[in-house]
């Protein structure tokens, strides 16, 4: 893991934010991206994360806390759930998870046809 790191807000909540090498079917394969996750607590953000497949995601310490601008987008997000490349290039908006994930919105290895 490149870094991360969270904040927390005064309504309680935290805003979790991750360096993490992007999905074979990324932007690139192997891009780092900056993934931000808004949350009840950093558990239930790391949980959210695994939930979409993203297994070997941890945060350890808080080197690369969200800035505020950051924080400002995750927060006007309906999902929670951004990121972007990293480091960021010219001026680069913000994706939805799903943009990431790919059309089946999960990261991990194939699902089983129900």
């Amino acid at each position: 893991m490149a870094g991360g790191g969270f904040c927390r807000l005064p309504n309680g909540t935290v805003v979790v934010a991750l360096t993490l090498n992007g999905p074979a079917g990324g932007p690139g394969p192997g891009e780092p991206v900056r993934v931000l996750v808004h949350a009840v607590n950093r558990a239930r953000a790391l949980t959210r994360l695994r939930n979409l497949g993203l297994r070997a995601v941890y945060l350890r310490g808080n080197a690369h806390p969200p800035t505020p601008d950051e924080i400002t987008a995750v927060l006007h997000h309906p999902d929670g759930l951004l990121w972007r490349t990293a480091p960021q290039t010219a001026q680069e908006l913000w994706h939805p998870i799903r943009a990431l994930l790919g059309s089946s919105g999960y990261a991990g290895p194939a699902r089983p046809a129900a």
